[in-house]
């Protein structure tokens, strides 16, 4: 097998964590809507069972790129392989809500390998193609996502039928936790690829196990390159067994301050922006837009095509044009996108009628609607509030689509327009691009602990976008909600296009020497140049 052909093979297996990842962080848009009735689930406690696998991420991306400095990237590709197939199973046979969140939060842990994946990948890439290779993680992610909200619409239909198996194996009564536990089998193929991967040949140098990180760069890469590749990753290496605490002072350093800044607004804009919020909360957001159960599923479908598509799009470009300007495209977009939504919200009008409350006698009281028959209500807040007053919480909650379904006027269109276009703008930039800087602007001797740290501030906006959004849309509005991660986007394009270099085509070696001068590139191109960077330290 050639050289390349063996690293993009490794890649491949590796990536499949991404499809896990995916997976597991998307189908809980479908089984939400469920528990919130099984478990009689307020604001808060969905909004805790969405974003408990990010409270784990959370930790894990504190430790484990420093576990994997320590152990090695393959050892802690497996260790998140099992805890990826220990998750699935807990949570499809969860009793409670209590026991629900303590598996999704296994789960979150092995969210760390949105590090270490695309960590290991960039370490075994040649520099011309690393951005691709990188970026077949972000493509795993996404298919990951497409697979559980195609899977999520599959269930629900299969769970209405009369077949005497779909009885007999509980998909009738319990589809939530057949959508929770099929993630079982990609798990379990995650974990058992892993055993036919090499380790690292970059941290096999860093640990002064140059033979075999030779014998690794031989399979890998064009021999006559791997002696002057040792040599170069060895000059940046730094001393192998430095300390936590100099790593750590060397991260928060000058000679690492521009990477760490780059890192912190590439991670955090990704994020606040409110990308996991439209993939966790899918099907309630088109819920919210009035077109009912059935169509919000199949919605939430389209979002997993449409993240395909522009992913794969972001790889045959992300070498050619860039990583720069993918993220100013794409910011762009989403700020256009989040406007729309926002808009659409706004415009919608909300008022019950007779005609339309008769579908809902078979599951609410609708002679407790009467008193609201007629009356207009301005916006979603104080129509959700009217409701809850007069049919109670529980039953409000757990039959908000139908009523909403049933009281609002609008275009939904603007909102499916919205949501897909923002979808598109972010797999085209934010989504592949941040962990391919990642991957690339930190030094080799720090990799792991800069990447851990970085990725934890991540996971930290992202629990905090995935654990308000149901209260911001119940208390803010959705209009609101929406309006705010437009303005965050536009912070973000702003800063993305002052600070933010471009790093396409070169070795992780030469990166790691520009940066530590505050400069790569197309970015900051002399120390005159540096008062931005100057004035943020």
């Amino acid at each position: 097998m050639k050289p390349a052909n063996r690293a993009l093979m490794y890649a491949c297996f590796v990536s499949l964590g991404g499809f896990v990842f995916g997976f597991d962080a998307s189908v809980i848009s479908g089984v939400i809507g469920f528990v919130v009735g099984k478990f009689n689930l307020n604001e808060w406690e969905q909004g805790l069972v969405v974003s408990a696998p990010t409270l784990g991420a959370l930790i894990a991306a504190s430790a484990a790129g420093i576990v994997a400095d320590a152990i090695g990237r393959r050892k802690v590709l497996k260790i998140i392989a099992f805890l990826y197939l220990l998750s699935a199973v807990a949570s499809a046979f969860a009793p409670n809500y209590q026991a629900l969140v303590v598996a999704r939060f296994i789960g979150g842990l092995a969210f760390a390998s949105l590090m270490i994946a695309p960590m290991y990948i960039a370490e075994i890439s040649p520099a011309s193609l690393r951005g691709k290779m990188v970026s077949i993680n972000q493509l795993n992610i996404m298919i990951g996502f497409s697979a559980a909200y195609f899977g999520n619409y599959f269930l629900l239909k299969l769970s209405g039928s009369d077949a005497a198996w779909v009885r007999t194996l509980g998909i009738d009564e319990a589809v939530w936790r057949w959508m929770l536990g099929i993630e079982v089998l990609p798990a379990a193929a995650f974990f058992l690829l892993l055993f036919f991967i090499p380790e690292s040949p970059r941290w096999l140098v860093v640990k002064g196990r140059f033979q075999r990180a030779r014998t690794v760069l031989q399979e890998l890469q064009p021999h006559a390159d791997v002696n002057a590749q040792i040599q170069a990753i060895k000059e940046t290496s730094g001393k192998s067994r430095e300390s936590l605490l100099h790593r750590f002072r060397q991260l928060f350093g000058p000679k690492v301050r521009y990477a760490l800044i780059i890192g912190l607004i590439v991670g955090v804009a990704q994020q606040i922006t409110g990308i996991n919020a439209v993939y966790f909360y899918a099907p309630s957001i088109f819920e919210q837009s009035g077109v009912g159960k059935d169509a919000a599923f199949a919605q939430a479908a389209s979002v997993g095509i449409i993240n395909v598509v522009f992913t794969v799009i972001a790889m045959a470009l992300i070498d050619r044009l860039g990583r720069k300007p993918l993220l100013i495209w794409g910011l762009s977009g989403v700020f256009l996108s989040m406007s729309l939504c926002a808009y659409g919200f706004y415009s919608a009008k909300y008022r019950l009628d007779r005609e339309r409350l008769a579908p809902l006698a078979e599951t609410v009281d609708v002679a407790a609607l009467e008193p609201l028959l007629g009356q207009a209500f301005a916006d979603d807040v104080s129509y959700k509030v009217a409701l809850r007053e007069a049919l109670g919480d529980a039953v409000a909650r757990a039959n908000e689509a139908a009523l909403i379904q049933a009281g609002i006027r609008m275009n939904p269109w603007l909102i499916l327009i919205g949501i897909l276009g923002f979808v598109a703008s972010f797999a085209i930039s934010l989504g592949p691009v941040m962990w391919v800087l990642f991957s690339e602007i930190f030094p080799n001797r720090i990799r792991g602990l800069a990447i851990s740290f970085v990725g934890a501030i991540n996971s930290l906006v992202s629990f905090g976008v995935q654990f308000l959004f149901p209260w911001e849309v119940a208390n803010l509005g959705a209009p609101a909600t929406f309006a705010i991660y437009g303005f965050f986007a536009l912070i973000g394009l702003g800063l993305v296009a002052w600070l933010v270099p471009e790093t396409k085509g070169k070795s992780l070696e030469q990166l790691e020497t520009e940066l530590a001068r505050g400069r790569s590139g197309g970015g900051v191109q002399s120390p005159s140049e540096l008062n931005p960077l100057q004035e943020l330290s």
